[in-house]
């Protein structure tokens, strides 16, 4: 994210590179470098005879570097963009003799999504050298909640840990998606709100009450009402909450927790990042630490496990939602 931050803050200040390579798994990353160059290095009027968006699957490497070899009309620079760039990939050291000498008047972009290049050979370090080589990696789940709370901070809103938590849980670390819902909801709510779980609930489809975050909350504190409530929603909106879903989750809960058990230090912020926690969820762990013994928390694991295999078809013979999340929670709650 940081890298990101100061490629931005180095094109403002203009200190632009003739050459953006741009790859990697991540693509939220890559559009958004690719985006902020597209619409802020050229003027709208310089923008007609001096910008070529090209895509991978329409052009040959010998079509982008007779592109960026053009002088610019009437300004001080060209901007080239290649997307889908990656479309190209059985092709692409065919850049290098352009990368040795590139054309100063020229930006030249290329978005390799879902890929990256070898780190060994020439045209990568030749990339490197004479241009801005960019690695977008994923994001783990454990830093998603952050990069949240810094998206959102910079446009004037706040959100509380339990939304945060949901849109993690259901998104997962799919940043352009978390990126779409939380646009949404900045056109909704008044710039300088705090997103709650209701906001959540309302704009965006998640029950705030019936999801797997609050499953995993009533398991730690043992309240097996709300428990057995929660499993029966599961089991009647098998779409919307998938028992792969569930049981990874939890299995990560419990992995968690057995962690917790081994630590020395059990001071909070410790705790926070030795289980790659948001601080605000320390006491949670706390609660289920005294509620679980280590013994049985490797027990429950061992039944996830199980559980996960029988869900997905291996030793059972396709046994309902229903039945799984009731031998599950007999299980943990024995």
């Amino acid at each position: 994210m940081d890298e990101v931050v100061k490629i931005v803050n180095d094109i403002k200040s203009g200190t632009i590179s003739p050459i953006y390579f741009l790859m990697g798994e991540e693509p939220y990353f890559i559009d958004k470098i690719s985006e902020y160059i597209e619409q802020n290095i050229l003027s709208e009027e310089e923008k007609g005879f001096n910008q070529s968006i090209l895509y991978g699957r329409d052009v040959t490497i010998e079509d982008i570097i007779a592109t960026a070899k053009r002088y610019p009309m009437m300004a001080e620079r060209q901007v080239v963009i290649v997307k889908e760039a990656q479309d190209l990939s059985k092709t692409i050291d065919k850049i290098e003799n352009y990368a040795e000498n590139p054309m100063p008047s020229t930006v030249l972009v290329f978005c390799y999504k879902y890929k990256t290049l070898d780190k060994r050979k020439k045209v990568t370090k030749t990339l490197a050298k004479n241009g801005l080589l960019f690695e977008s990696k994923k994001l783990y789940e454990n830093q998603v909640g952050q990069w949240i709370t810094r998206i959102l901070k910079s446009k004037n809103f706040t959100i509380e840990p339990k939304a945060n938590a949901m849109l993690v849980e259901f998104l997962g670390n799919d940043l352009s998606k978390i990126n779409n819902e939380l646009e949404k909801l900045q056109i909704i709510l008044k710039q300088g709100s705090l997103i709650t779980a209701k906001d959540i609930e309302i704009n965006i489809g998640f029950s705030k009450d019936y999801n797997t975050f609050e499953l995993q909350n009533a398991i730690g504190t043992k309240n097996q009402l709300k428990a057995y409530q929660i499993a029966h929603y599961f089991s009647e909106n098998p779409k919307e909450n998938p028992m792969v879903v569930t049981t990874s989750l939890l299995f990560g809960f419990f992995i968690k927790l057995l962690k917790y058990h081994g630590l020395k230090d059990h001071n909070p912020k410790n705790v926070a990042n030795s289980l790659g926690i948001n601080p605000f969820f320390v006491k949670d762990y706390e609660i289920a630490l005294k509620n679980y013994p280590m013994k049985k928390v490797s027990q429950i694991i061992t039944k996830l496990r199980d559980i996960d295999m029988k869900s997905k078809g291996v030793g059972a013979n396709s046994l309902p939602n229903s039945d799984l999340l009731r031998e599950m929670l007999v299980t943990i709650f024995s």
